[in-house]
């Protein structure tokens, strides 16, 4: 695997992560007592792309509005990294027709 394809699947993990957090967040908005999990992303300097944490909110009660916008751009996120995927998948192809 290319690092590009390598840090974009870091990209997809750590998209899918904070779509299955928010959705989460969003099922347990009426349950009482309910703590959010809340992710944290930073760039991984060594091997590239990101690593995720997950955490719970310090303080009970709900961010409904603030968990929906995070699932869609965590969707958004997702997409575009397999995009990133599929495109360096198409390079190679198109590097390996050349050689042939």
């Amino acid at each position: 695997m290319s690092s590009a394809s390598a840090i974009a699947l870091t990209g997809v993990n750590a998209a899918s992560l904070r779509m299955d957090v928010a959705a989460h967040n969003v099922a347990n908005v009426q349950t009482a007592h309910f703590r959010r999990q809340q992710v944290s992303q930073a760039a991984e300097a060594a091997l590239g792309g990101v690593k995720t944490t997950l955490s719970f909110s310090a303080a009970e009660g709900d961010a409904l509005a603030n968990d929906l916008v995070q699932h869609k751009a965590a969707s958004y996120e997702y997409i575009a990294n397999l995009k990133v995927i599929k495109t360096q998948d198409q390079m190679t192809g198109f590097l390996l027709d050349m050689r042939a």
